[in-house]
């Protein structure tokens, strides 16, 4: 185990760096994170100061250089080139963007998805198939899932359908925290001819990667769930060599067709937020980055599962193989209404989950901890869940 994963003295410092509202025990933290205490305290000063300054600050100093500077600190972040990343809102923004402009595709190509991808991405793909006259192929991964059977999924896809073109792939999977084999996959992908989108908005802050080392030229990643930044910061990354395959947002002009930032959306942006920026990626660093977070709320997503995987009417979606993988994982009452059941984990033991829906094994619930998240907090969810379990 990573050092100070399991050391609550050390974890219950950090958690001080942040304000709680007071309630239920909150383990749905994969909708958005929390700032610190420092970050939001700088956001607000940043507020203030550009509703003071208003154009005056941002015409003659931000967009003149520094917001250059945190573009490159941008990069630093996941180590690759400035030129290949643009600031978005939010991931889903950055990904319908790449969909959206992708342009090697003709009618009749096939684009593929699977039953855990964001709805938003299935959405983008559907409307693709629309405007473009491509077709959809939608899989449907079997549970358990292993290593071998999800690799041998895709590659069985490949094989089967021959016009397919491009794919979205998510690294983390929003309902369960499924980490896919994004490298082994993308290798298989790149043998048929097919390019990958891939979907990192849990990956980010949770996972160490590199995204040349996994094979991939297109991506979309927020800002806001596991680094720490405030709401409406995402990016996208196109790999420099194949800007040419993603057109220009929608004719965008203000930045030339050689630059990243034309393909997605020219907008006044959250300047205060955008600010912020290098305090949080600081942050980030002095934490110990996605090496220590990851493990850390790997740590108390094991606590629980390893008690909870026995019990006779539960089924955890999410295997244990240390690959597939992070702090997310869901779980289901066997013969039970899952959203009745996270309801009663609320009412009757003061535990916020969250319901995810829409995949092939049906609807479950969501367990996110967070860097706030203690031992406490685990072990009530155990004993709630266990006597729910008996009832």
């Amino acid at each position: 185990m990573p050092r100070n994963a399991d050391n609550e003295t050390h974890w219950n410092a950090i958690a001080q760096r942040y304000a709680l509202e007071p309630g239920p025990i909150n383990l749905e933290n994969g909708y958005f994170g929390r700032m610190s205490r420092a970050v939001q305290a700088q956001y607000l000063e940043h507020v203030a100061f550009i509703n003071r300054s208003n154009s005056v600050y941002v015409r003659q100093r931000f967009e003149q250089g520094e917001n250059v500077e945190i573009r490159r600190q941008l990069a630093e972040l996941i180590n690759v080139d400035p030129e290949s990343v643009a600031f978005t809102r939010n991931a889903t923004e950055a990904l319908q963007s790449l969909i959206r402009n992708y342009n090697r595709l003709q009618p009749g190509d096939q684009v593929l998805i699977s039953d855990l991808e964001y709805d938003t991405v299935k959405g983008a793909m559907g409307w693709l198939a629309g405007v473009s006259g491509v077709e959809v192929v939608e899989l449907s991964h079997a549970h358990p899932a292993s290593f071998d059977s999800l690799v041998q999924t895709y590659r069985d896809a490949f094989t089967q359908y021959p016009r397919l073109k491009l794919m979205a792939l998510t690294h983390v999977t929003h309902r369960t925290g499924l980490v896919m084999p994004v490298e082994a996959i993308a290798k298989a992908a790149s043998e048929h001819g097919i390019d990958v989108i891939l979907d990192g908005a849990h990956a980010l802050g949770q996972i160490e990667f590199d995204l040349v080392e996994l094979g991939i030229q297109f991506a979309g990643f927020n800002l806001h769930k596991w680094i720490g930044a405030p709401l409406t910061l995402g990016f996208l990354y196109i790999a420099p060599e194949r800007l040419a395959d993603v057109d220009p947002d929608m004719g965008e002009f203000h930045y030339p067709t050689t630059d990243v930032r034309a393909r997605t959306s020219y907008s006044t942006p959250n300047f205060p937020a955008l600010m912020t920026l290098p305090l949080v990626f600081a942050e980030h660093r002095a934490l110990g980055g996605s090496a220590a977070k990851g493990a850390r709320v790997n740590y108390l997503r094991d606590l629980w599962v390893s008690q909870v995987r026995s019990l006779s009417g539960i089924e955890v979606l999410t295997p244990d193989d240390p690959r597939l993988y992070c702090g997310i994982t869901a779980f289901k009452f066997a013969g039970r209404d899952q959203q009745v059941m996270a309801d009663r984990l609320l009412k009757d033991f003061n535990l916020f989950t969250t319901t995810r829906v829409g995949a092939a094994f049906g609807s479950c619930i969501r367990v996110t901890p967070g860097l706030v998240t203690s031992v406490a907090d685990i072990n009530a969810l155990v004993h709630a869940v266990t006597k729910l379990n008996a009832d």
